[in-house]
C-alpha cells in the first residue's frame, strides 16, 4: 500500500510546474526520494540553484500536490540543490540542439516582431509593452527583448520591480538565463543586469558591446517555445538596428510614429533601414493620435495624418504597408506605464487599450508563413 501511495505522490509532485522554467518537476529532473510511511509522505526535491527565487512557490506547490493524494495526511519535505553535473545536463536538455545559437532563425516557428521608430519620445516602448501583454492575454506564448540598451524602460513599464524599487533580476542556471515573467510575458532587459543601486546609471556602450548584448539576449536567454518574440528597438537607425537586422533578417518590423510631421518623416527612415537588411515592414502604428473628450471635443495635440504618411511612404509597387492602429492620447495609458500595470490590464475599456488590443487581435491571426523553412518531417 505504501508503495502505491508513494507512486501516486511521485506522480502528483512530478506534475508540479517550475514557475520559471514552466515545465513539470519530473521532466526537469528535480525529484528525489519519495516514500510514504503510514500517512506521512516524505518528499525530496532539488532546486536548480542555491537561493532560487521561486523556492517558496515550488515548496508550497509540492506540499499541496503531495497532500492532495488520498491517504496522505502529512508531508515531510526535504529541499536540496542540483549538482553541477545535473545543472549542466538540465541546461543542455533545455537548449536541445540549439546550444549557443540564435533559436529564432528563419526555420523557427516563432514570429519575431521588431518595434521601431525614427525618433525617441513617440511611446514606442509603451506600445511594445502593452502589445506584448495583449498578445499574451489572447493565449499566445510571448517573449519580449528590451533592445533599447541606452534607454531601457520595459522593466518599469511591466512592473518588474521589487518593493524597494529595484529591477527584478533574472535567474541564472550556469550560463543559461531565465527571463522574469510579468503579465505572462517573458522579458529581458539590460536594466536587469545592473548592480543594485545602479538602476539610474547610464549605459555608455558603443557598437561592439551593443551587438554582443543583443546577441546574448537571443542566445543565452531561455525563452522556451514562443509564438511571438517582440523586440523593443532603440529609436533611430544605429548599431542595434543593424545588429538585429544581421541576427534576425527575417523579422517583421512594426513602425511607431506620432501624427506630427517631425516624427513621421524620421520614422520612415527606420522602416527603410529595416527593409535594407531584409526585414519585412509589417505596418505602422500611430501613437498619440487625436483623443475625444467627454463632451465630444476632439483634441489632436500632435496634428493628424502622420501614421498614414509613413505607411504611404513605405509602400511600394510590390507591397502596400498599412496603418494598423491609431492609439489616441490617453492619461490611463501614461498612468499604467508609471504604475507598471499596462493599460490593457488596468483599464481595458480605455480607448488606447481598445486600440492596442485590436492591433493584437490583428497580429494574433497572422502567423508566420512556412515558405522557405525546413519542417521536422521524416518520409518513410
Amino acid at each position: 500500500m505504501s508503495s502505491e501511495l508513494a507512486t501516486a505522490v511521485r506522480t502528483a509532485v512530478g506534475a508540479v510546474s517550475d514557475p520559471e522554467l514552466r515545465r513539470p518537476l519530473a521532466e526537469l529532473g528535480m525529484l528525489r526520494d519519495i516514500t510514504v510511511d503510514g500517512t506521512t509522505a516524505h518528499v525530496g526535491i532539488a532546486l536548480t540553484i542555491v537561493g532560487c527565487p521561486a523556492a517558496q512557490r515550488i515548496e508550497h506547490d509540492v506540499r499541496e500536490a503531495a497532500a492532495s493524494v488520498a491517504g496522505v495526511d502529512a508531508v515531510d519535505l526535504t529541499v536540496g540543490v542540483m549538482t553541477p553535473d545535473e545543472r549542466r545536463e538540465l541546461t543542455e536538455r533545455l537548449r536541445g540542439t540549439r546550444a549557443r545559437t540564435v533559436p529564432f532563425g528563419p526555420e523557427s516557428l516563432t514570429r519575431v516582431i521588431a518595434v521601431t521608430s525614427g525618433k525617441g519620445g513617440v511611446g514606442k516602448s509603451t506600445i511594445t509593452a502593452n502589445l506584448a501583454v495583449a498578445l499574451a492575454g489572447r493565449g499566445l506564448s510571448v517573449g519580449l527583448v528590451d533592445a533599447d540598451v541606452h534607454g531601457f524602460s520595459i522593466p518599469a513599464l511591466l512592473g518588474l520591480v521589487d518593493d524597494d524599487g529595484r529591477t527584478v533580476k533574472p535567474t541564472r542556471i550556469d550560463d543559461l538565463i531565465l527571463p522574469p515573467v510579468a503579465h505572462d510575458v517573458k522579458t529581458i532587459s539590460i536594466g536587469m543586469f545592473l548592480r543594485d543601486g545602479d538602476e539610474g546609471a547610464a549605459v555608455a556602450w558603443r557598437g561592439p558591446m551593443l551587438h554582443r548584448t543583443v546577441q546574448q539576449f537571443l542566445t543565452d536567454v531561455h525563452f522556451g517555445d514562443l509564438d511571438v518574440l517582440l523586440i523593443d528597438m532603440p529609436p533611430g537607425t544605429g548599431d542595434v538596428a543593424i545588429s538585429v537586422g544581421q541576427l534576425l533578417p527575417h523579422a517583421d518590423v512594426l513602425v511607431v510614429t506620432t501624427p506630427q510631421a517631425a516624427a513621421s518623416d524620421v520614422a520612415v527612415r527606420s522602416g527603410l533601414v529595416a527593409r535594407q537588411t531584409g526585414q519585412h515592414v509589417l505596418g505602422v502604428v500611430e501613437n498619440m493620435a487625436a483623443m475625444t473628450l467627454p463632451d465630444g471635443t476632439v483634441v489632436d495635440l500632435f496634428g493628424s495624418g502622420g501614421g498614414q504618411r509613413v505607411a504611404e511612404a513605405l509602400s511600394t509597387d510590390a507591397e502596400t504597408v498599412a496603418l494598423l492602429a491609431q492609439v489616441p492620447l490617453s492619461t490611463a495609458l501614461r498612468a499604467g506605464g508609471d504604475a507598471g500595470i499596462p493599460v490593457v490590464v488596468a483599464d481595458p475599456g480605455d480607448p488606447a487599450a481598445r486600440a492596442i488590443d485590436a492591433l493584437a487581435a490583428a497580429l494574433a491571426v497572422r502567423p508566420r508563413g512556412l515558405a522557405g523553412r525546413t519542417l521536422p518531417v521524416t518520409l518513410r
